[in-house]
């Protein structure tokens, strides 16, 4: 392996400490080639599909990537705004006021960074940037709550894959999930709260967690569970009754079994046996995306209404909301905890 020259380094000061934000990723246009490589990268990831590689290869290359571009190019195209991908735009907007948050908490030098696990910003080029601020500690940040080998793990992996070409690597810490914080369930909490305070309560409330093949769950994948955990904490704090929400998982994939219930099928369901209005949130998304605006918002709508239901909104993500803002703050001032940059200006831990 050649290792990245770094003599250029040997007289710098300490650069302190980066933070490393990283959500799912996005195409760089909606056009049919920019999702064509986009899902390349994405869909030939070991960690999101475990089929035989030599297989794979040939169904991707041979079927997948001859169909699939097409048809979720226009897809982004009906999500898409002026500033670009919501996903960046919103991932970029959540940097800007969790760089804000930090500032007066933390001390000495400190770099806040974006990137995405498939497209650009890519892993590997944001580290580089730190590398070159001669970073002497690192925070990797997955921006998923719950933890799944098929988002999470394969963050990892692309960082350690990064780290193994630094001749000198810094001090590292990862945080591994977050669903489990009782401050994540209150403002979920609060976020879908609010929401049914201004548009009126539904029948029912239906979270939708993107889904996983069955047999990674069956595997060890704790995703689900870790999924239904937080469905029923967040429908405790809400004081809901068991007929008044339900979990389901989303976007599949593919002719294998996935996790059930079905988002889709639930409500097409519910349609037919004459629930007449829903409400969807989608908790594994802390930022919307293709899977929230468009799947969600406006695939799913279409489903229940034309199953029957009446009334059918989507609760956004939380986004750059001030209480998530805080959350994620929270979050990275515990997890750096012993590091210098811990302390603040006024000698308080962050």
């Amino acid at each position: 392996m050649k290792y990245i020259n770094q003599s250029d380094q040997l007289e710098q000061p300490d650069g302190g400490l980066g933070i490393l934000l990283v959500n799912l990723g996005t195409p760089d246009s909606p056009t049919t080639s920019a999702v064509r490589r986009y899902l390349a990268e994405f869909l030939s990831d070991p960690r999101v599909v475990s089929i035989p590689r030599m297989l794979w290869q040939l169904i991707l290359h041979g079927i997948v990537l001859r169909v699939r571009p097409k048809r979720s190019a226009e897809a982004y195209r009906k999500i898409w705004t002026d500033q670009g991908s919501p996903l960046l735009v919103i991932s970029q907007q959540q940097l800007s006021a969790l760089t804000a948050a930090l500032n007066p908490r933390l001390t000495g030098k400190v770099h806040v960074a974006l990137a995405m696990r498939y497209g650009n910003p890519s892993i590997a080029t944001v580290l580089e940037k730190l590398r070159r601020q001669n970073i002497q500690r690192l925070l990797v940040f997955p921006l998923y709550p719950q933890y799944s080998a098929t988002t999470t793990a394969s963050i990892f992996d692309a960082v350690s894959t990064a780290l193994q070409r630094w001749r000198r690597i810094p001090e590292c810490r990862f945080i591994h999930r977050y669903c489990h914080e009782a401050d994540y369930i209150a403002v979920l909490s609060e976020s879908i709260r609010e929401f049914r305070e201004q548009a009126g309560e539904a029948q029912k409330l239906l979270f939708s967690f993107h889904g996983i093949p069955k047999d990674y769950y069956e595997s060890g994948d704790p995703y689900p569970n870790e999924c239904r955990s937080t469905a029923d904490q967040v429908a405790k704090s809400l004081g809901l009754h068991d007929h008044q929400w339900q979990i389901s998982f989303q976007s599949r994939f593919g002719n294998q079994e996935w996790v059930k219930p079905y988002t889709d099928e639930t409500l097409k369901r519910w349609g037919k046996e004459g629930v007449e209005s829903v409400q969807v949130v989608c908790p594994a998304f802390s930022a919307d995306c293709l899977e929230t605006l468009e799947e969600i918002r406006e695939e799913n709508r279409a489903y229940f209404l034309q199953a029957g239901g009446k009334r059918y909104a989507y609760i956004p993500a939380l986004n750059d909301r001030p209480g998530h803002i805080a959350l994620l703050a929270d979050l990275i001032g515990k997890h750096i905890s012993g590091w210098p940059e811990a302390e603040s200006s006024h000698g308080e831990k962050a």
